[in-house]
């Protein structure tokens, strides 16, 4: 007797540890690993940019504009946050209605009618948000890079507000929200196109619409910290596995995966860029295996969800070449000041690896394969029209908004204040005080 009663109690011990979900079927309850894991890779995505990102570009542009940099990084930090809780997640993620192909609605403004139970799939709505605003933070962040030494800081401010409003929110929501990308069958898991492509040709078209910076390109205007550029490239590399095996949305065998390809392609890429450049220079350099590796992970970042291992080796190592050889078109034959090089990196990275993904998802060479009735020549037909439009939405809004800042505010710090170093000029402070 005494054992059956032992029996019966280590048997509704055991149920009672069982997830609810486990006996009240149909009912959703929040996963903690899936939660947990994505509460790391926010924290993971939010580090990319600061101090991450912050380091890598304020240690590539010299001693006169580091605050600057700084300055730039953080604010946008700030400020896309707020305009993210007020309607940037609901236009983003919210239900459109008959707009819902391309925008979102307010149903979720200023994050009402979220609670701490609120779940998106399972794991709470407050979480995903979160996740979500890291990217919107590190996309205009990103673009910094176009314009870095030149422009006003009203300019940045007022730029971050448009470009995110105009471009980044609508775009994201045909990729991620459920927009017309999205019914297509577009694969972008991580941001090839919502993030890189977006960020490569808004820095390129505020390169060439605010001009070269006074010297270049026949003044030498190196790094003026390769120590900063490598501590905030290391700590890029670690953020990405976030960024990328975040956007899993779960503690599984996909994020795992993802994580897997997403290093392989670093590393690929890195020893790429270090291969070309010792070949053609007779040395290899720190800041050339660095930018290798940006480029190798922002490559491998739309596909990194799709593909395995061995495409991620591949997707890298081409990253590495292409981007190599765009980096010098651009700076030394089309001679157009992408200041720390967002364009041929980012934005050629981003269209090849949006393309590419295409290719590499398929079950044949290691990736998760195709829908249904779906074809790698259809699909690298779906990535290239997401590609076209993520260039033209990107590209021409970008001109119109940086015209009216032009108009209303003024884009560019004069000769005189740029000579003197935006750090002094805009922030009265200096980066180092040195005597």
């Amino acid at each position: 007797m005494n054992s059956i009663r032992l029996f019966s109690y280590s048997f509704v011990a055991m149920l009672l540890m069982l997830p609810v979900s486990g006996w009240a079927e149909g009912v959703v309850v929040i996963n903690q690993a899936n939660t947990g894991w994505l509460l790391t890779a926010t924290a993971l995505v939010l580090f990319m940019t600061l101090p991450g990102l912050a380091l890598f570009y304020g240690g590539l542009v010299r001693t006169k504009n580091v605050l600057s940099i700084f300055m730039q990084c953080f604010a946008i930090t700030c400020v896309v946050s707020l305009l993210w809780l007020i309607y940037g997640y609901t236009l983003a993620f919210g239900d459109g209605g008959a707009w819902n192909g391309l925008i979102g609605g307010l149903d979720k403004g200023m994050l009402l009618g979220i609670a701490p139970d609120t779940l998106k799939g399972d794991v709470p709505e407050t979480v995903f948000s979160m996740f979500q605003l890291t990217f919107a933070i590190i996309t205009p962040a990103l673009v910094v890079g176009g314009f870095a030494e030149r422009m006003r800081f009203s300019a940045v401010l007022w730029f971050t507000v448009l470009w995110l409003t105009l471009v980044y929110l609508p775009l994201c929501h045909w990729v991620w929200g459920g927009g017309w990308l999205a019914g297509m069958g577009f694969m972008d898991f991580a941001g090839g196109s919502v993030v890189h492509i977006n960020a490569g040709v808004a820095a390129l078209v505020a390169a060439l619409m605010l001009g070269k910076r006074k010297g270049f390109p026949t003044s030498m205007m190196p790094p003026h910290n390769m120590t900063m550029v490598f501590t905030g490239a290391g700590m890029l590399w670690v953020g990405w596995f976030g960024f990328n095996a975040g956007s899993a949305l779960g503690a599984n065998g996909s994020a795992g995966m993802t994580m897997l390809a997403t290093h392989m392609g670093a590393a690929a890429g890195s020893v790429a860029w270090m291969i070309v450049e010792w070949i053609r220079h007779g040395k290899a350099s720190v800041l050339g295996i660095v930018t290798g590796m940006v480029a190798g992970l922002g490559t491998v970042t739309p596909a990194s969800g799709y593909i395995g291992p061995l495409g991620g080796l591949i997707i890298g190592g081409i990253a590495g070449v292409l981007c190599y050889f765009s980096t010098q078109l651009v700076k030394r034959k089309l001679q157009i000041d992408d200041s720390l090089d967002v364009s041929p990196v980012h934005g050629v990275g981003g269209v090849l690896g949006t393309i590419l993904t295409g290719v590499f998802a398929s079950s044949s060479l290691g990736g998760v394969g195709y829908p249904e009735g779906v074809t790698m020549a259809s699909q690298v037909w779906v990535q290239c029209v997401g590609a076209v439009a993520t260039l033209l939405w990107s590209g021409v809004l970008t001109v119109i908004i940086l015209k009216a800042i032009d108009l209303f505010v003024g884009l560019r710090v004069s000769k005189d204040e740029e000579t003197e170093g935006l750090d002094l000029v805009l922030h009265d402070e200096r980066g180092y005080n040195i005597d």
